[in-house]
């Protein structure tokens, strides 16, 4: 079992172990980055990594990806999950998040994948007008950009990926990772027997949602619900 050793006091001094220093220095670049950047502090190498990438692939099961998100959905998720923040941090949180969408307007943009959960287009986290809007954003994003977008039916109630949100980034000049988040934290991943099995059952995501068209589809008709006042807020 690991022991936490504690700090020796040496020549009036406070010493501590070599591998917690090394964690205190590499917390506080974390630190010092998410300041810089308006992202969480576990947030801020992946959006530093993001503009690199060649390919982006996400699974989402209970917010839609922050790619794809509006400013008013960034930050009613900002403003649920942390509602203690100040506002000048929320609205700084959500202008990073909607500046990474800046990605979009490069030629050598990444390819980018990612399979929501059905619920996120039935369930309204906005009013019906904003939620409405959100999700033609989504399918005004992905048809724009070439990218792959499909859905997880809700009756799919068991399915690979039933633990959490992953995103899987690939390089063309360094190896894989893969990103777990929990509510206050994230982790990046980069073993690779683990990355592997991470993209193994991705694959198996894929393979039990629905095609990007059919996907595509209910994205537009749920928008235009929730126009016609068709879903509860």
């Amino acid at each position: 079992m690991a022991v936490l050793q504690l700090p020796r006091l040496i020549s009036g001094g406070l010493r501590w172990p070599a591998a917690y220093e090394g964690r205190c220095e590499r917390r506080c670049e974390d630190a010092r980055k998410s300041k810089q950047s308006g992202h969480a502090e576990y947030f801020a190498d992946v959006a530093e990594m993001e503009p690199f990438a060649e390919t982006i692939e996400d699974w989402a099961p209970m917010v839609i990806p922050g790619l794809l998100q509006t400013a008013m959905y960034a930050r009613a998720v900002v403003r649920t999950s942390l509602p203690w923040l100040r506002p000048h941090v929320v609205e700084s949180q959500v202008a990073a998040r909607v500046k990474r969408a800046k990605l979009w307007e490069r030629e050598d943009r990444p390819a980018f994948w990612a399979v929501l959960h059905g619920s996120l287009i039935r369930d309204a986290l906005l009013p019906p007008g904003e939620m409405a809007d959100q999700l033609d954003h989504i399918a005004r994003t992905v048809r724009s950009t070439q990218s792959v977008l499909q859905l997880l039916p809700e009756t799919a109630a068991a399915h690979p990926m039933m633990m959490g949100m992953i995103r899987v980034m690939t390089f063309p000049d360094a190896p894989p990772v893969v990103y777990t988040e929990g509510l206050h934290s994230g982790q990046l991943i980069d073993f690779p027997a683990l990355v592997k099995d991470y993209r193994r059952s991705y694959d198996l995501l894929r393979a039990a949602a629905l095609s990007p068209e059919a996907s595509l589809a209910r994205i537009d008709a749920a928008a235009e619900d929730f126009r016609n006042g068709k879903h509860a807020h």
